[in-house]
């Protein structure tokens, strides 16, 4: 199960695990979006706002009726806004806290039973760089993708006695066409985010890391992988040209 699969490294994660035999449940939000999917790789496309008890159940019964599942992949998420502390949305927090944090636990919770019964269940959970290094204006999101950071640390120590492998995936500087412009609102806004940046990865890069991640024989747990582009040394230090 791949959620967050209507867009960005979501719906890349999708293709390329369809792309080498998986079968996929695909979960978002964004029906339409999803059917498309569908039709493109063979994905089951699954209807779920993954914050809402109703649609995580609905969820579970679905697969559970299909035959179930042995890896998961919590894609979803994201940010919203970049004030500063001293001026944050409650608005926003809540959003990021509800959707990376408890979206994720929520989908955790429901399918561990599953996961622990199958023998070799795996976890895998994208967070963020933001979870590595506070920066101005990152407040919110660094808090909620520390957050989700500590809870799959957690994951792995009390679900390492039932063989779930738990992993975690951190990208840094992603271009995608809704994360910065989801964030920021604006798109000249959201295009200043990658201006000059050669090559900042994409959500094809990061998909690969995932499908190699889920992919290893399940003996081999790779904790946490730091993925950045090679102009983004670290969080504060990004390669602009021009």
């Amino acid at each position: 199960m791949v959620t967050g699969a209507s867009s960005g490294i979501g719906e890349a994660t999708v293709r390329a695990l369809t792309a080498e035999g998986w079968t996929v449940y695909a979960v978002a939000r964004r029906a339409e979006r999803l059917a498309e999917l569908e039709a493109e790789t063979g994905a089951v496309a699954i209807p779920a706002d993954i914050s809402a008890d109703d649609d995580v159940s609905r969820l579970l019964a679905r697969v559970t009726e299909a035959g179930g599942i042995d890896t998961l992949v919590n894609i979803a998420g994201g940010a919203r806004g970049a004030d500063t502390v001293g001026q944050a949305s409650t608005e926003d927090w809540e959003w990021m806290y509800r959707v990376n944090v408890l979206g994720t636990m929520k989908l955790i919770r429901a399918f561990l039973p599953m996961l622990r019964a199958h023998g070799e269940g795996t976890v895998l959970n994208l967070t963020s760089t933001a979870a590595l290094a506070p920066y101005e204006g990152g407040g919110g999101y660094n808090a909620a993708k520390s957050a989700q950071q500590a809870m799959t640390g957690a994951l792995r120590l009390e679900e390492a006695e039932n063989n779930v492998r738990v992993i975690e995936v951190a990208p840094g500087l992603v271009y995608t066409e809704e994360f910065a412009l989801n964030r920021l609102g604006d798109k000249q806004a959201a295009q200043k985010v990658y201006q000059g940046v050669e090559k900042p990865l994409t959500a094809a890069d990061v998909a690969d890391v995932v499908k190699y991640a889920v992919s290893a024989p399940h003996h081999v747990n790779l904790d946490q992988i730091v993925i950045r582009p090679v102009a983004q040394a670290a969080n504060h230090k990004l390669i602009r040209k021009g």
